[in-house]
């Protein structure tokens, strides 16, 4: 790895032997990199680092939300892949959602809401590969919520937008058909009605007992008993299906990542109903240019293309693919990639993009956790939508998901809302590899960001060369939000672009066809915020970033 010191944000890489973190908030990372010091591996430390952020950024993961994890395993050198998302209801309907006068998913009411499966998650990874128990790894998270912490900056902006939806206050307008009920247990997740500000002390003991709880009894404590009989009363009040029946049946699942090369690093994504694919679409589209040897314009409206077609093929197919079958060996194939890639115009930006058929044969948290024995977890975390549907269980400092809002209500949809099916998930972990070896642990956060950023920060390391700090401070690009899969001149098509590329680079962009959107300042929000561990394979060496559009960073011993 070669240093040239060169860093916009002014951040250096984090190095380090023994272990390292890399999160959105330093009191997080600092929980992660506790495990590590007491002898616990990446796995236990990545669990640590996700409940800490369940206290610390409560208005974005927790309890009440999903998680997906890839883990390098250093003795095996396989990557596995964990899906801790959830399913809807056994009761859920699209004729009776029709029948209420909705023509599309509602995004805030009981409806929204799937099956939490964040904490069989943490369970079963730890399971399967750490060596503490949830109690162990809980304990930093628990005592933090109940004796308080700081707010940071960045996340007190957020927090503060949260408080009318938490509380379902009157003047709140959800765009729903139904607010529901006001919410008197939204009051737990803020102070005196507020979010807090920016350096004052947050306490949220009733999330403490939640995890007091499941440091005593495990996943059962949510999943049965008390806890279960809590949701889904409070999930029925605004509307939704979820009983305790539904909470009892839940389980994880592990899945065999899809893969993508480009640049001679192997980049590994879990597959659907993760919209990673739309990623290994993106990267396998690119890995047919010479990146490197471009123009900053021709690379970044290469990529762009490449982008477009890989969500029009995600948008399109990314579903359960155990209850509707996919052709995802296809999808994900370099074959495939062959097929679309001359859909690709050089010089003009596509004006429309449609989906492909392969030949046979949303607010988020991600942490990056590496131990000195060389094992690895990517790991991603997540209420969707800032606090999700912002539904908060009484008594329990727990927001629950809306990743039920992503089903669609056309039954011929293969992303069709049914009973107990997983929706299309935005949450994404990445990981890659080179030459067998762990090469990179890493994500980007923020919705349909997402695989954008990874395909980005695949080609800033394997193409460019970049190290992890480098590759998170350059400027980015992406294509906007649930019209990410669009034309450039469709309706919502937009290319929206970072503070930070030359103006005559912007202007070629618009000179080829895109709708170029130029974001600044608070905008930065809509480039999402990653975190890098990068392995080298001789030394054993630890090279961490952390990306400076978040309040976060990486940590090392």
């Amino acid at each position: 790895m070669n240093f040239d010191f060169t860093f916009r944000s002014r951040r250096s890489n984090v190095l380090a032997r023994q272990g390292m973190v890399a999160t959105s908030q330093p009191l997080a990372a600092q929980a992660g990199l506790t495990m590590l010091q007491a002898g616990g591996n990446a796995a236990d430390a990545a669990i640590a680092t996700a409940a800490m952020l369940n206290v610390v950024e409560p208005t974005s993961t927790g309890i009440g939300g999903d998680c997906f994890a890839l883990y390098w395993d250093a003795k095996t050198k396989t990557v596995t892949a964990l899906n801790g998302s959830g399913r809807a209801a056994a009761a859920a309907s699209i004729d009776e959602l029709r029948s209420l006068g909705y023509d599309r998913m509602p995004t805030f009411t009981g409806h929204s809401v799937s099956i939490p499966g964040t904490v069989a998650g943490w369970s079963d990874l730890l399971e399967r590969h750490g060596r503490m128990t949830l109690a162990d790894v809980l304990q930093p998270a628990i005592r933090t919520a109940e004796e308080g912490y700081p707010v940071t900056e960045w996340i007190a902006n957020g927090w503060a937008t949260q408080a009318q939806k938490l509380l379902r206050a009157p003047g709140w307008q959800s765009n729903d058909l139904d607010n529901g009920p006001e919410q008197e247990s939204g009051h737990e997740l803020l102070i005196d009605g507020r979010g807090p500000r920016a350096g004052e002390i947050m306490r949220i003991p009733t999330l403490g007992a939640t995890m007091r709880s499941i440091a005593a009894d495990g996943k059962a404590a949510i999943y049965q008993g008390e806890f279960a009989r809590k949701i889904s009363a409070h999930v029925q009040r605004y509307g939704g299906w979820i009983t305790q029946e539904d909470m009892a049946a839940h389980t994880s699942t592990w899945d065999e990542p899809i893969v993508a090369d480009l640049g001679g690093v192997r980049l590994y994504e879990c597959p659907p109903n993760g919209q990673g694919l739309a990623a290994i679409i993106a990267v396998n589209l690119a890995a047919g240019f010479d990146l490197a040897e471009m123009s900053a314009a021709d690379r970044l409206h290469t990529l762009v293309e490449c982008m477009r077609l890989g969500f029009a093929d995600a948008q399109q197919w990314v579903c359960d693919p155990r209850v509707v079958k996919i052709p995802l060996a296809g999808l994900a194939s370099k074959a495939y990639a062959e097929q679309r890639r001359p859909a690709i115009d050089p010089r003009r930006a596509a004006q429309e993009v449609a989906y492909g058929y392969p030949m046979a044969g949303s607010d988020t948290v991600y942490l990056s956790t590496a131990d000195g024995e060389g094992n690895a977890c990517s790991f991603i975390n997540s209420l969707y939508q800032g606090t999700g549907s912002g539904l908060v269980v009484p008594g329990t400092g727990v927001s629950l998901q809306n990743r039920a809002a992503l089903f669609v209500l056309d039954p011929e949809h293969p992303n069709a809302l049914a009973p107990n099916k997983r929706p299309y998930q935005t949450i994404i972990p990445a990981m890659t590899t080179r030459d067998g070896e762990l090469h990179a642990s890493f994500g980007v956060m923020g919705g349909y960001m997402q695989p954008q950023g990874h395909l980005q920060m695949v080609v800033n390391m394997a193409a460019l060369g970049m190290t992890p700090q480098q590759a998170l401070d350059m400027p980015r690009w992406a294509l906007s939000g649930p019209h990410a899969g669009l034309g450039a001149q469709e309706s919502g098509g937009l290319l929206m672009i970072e503070d930070g590329w030359d103006f005559g680079v912007m202007a070629e962009l618009n000179r080829r066809g895109h709708r170029v959107a130029p974001i600044s300042g608070s905008g930065r929000a809509n480039f999402g915020g990653g975190q890098i561990i990068l392995r080298d394979p001789e030394t054993g060496v630890l090279i961490g970033g952390s990306d400076p559009r978040k309040d976060g960073a990486a940590v090392g011993w």
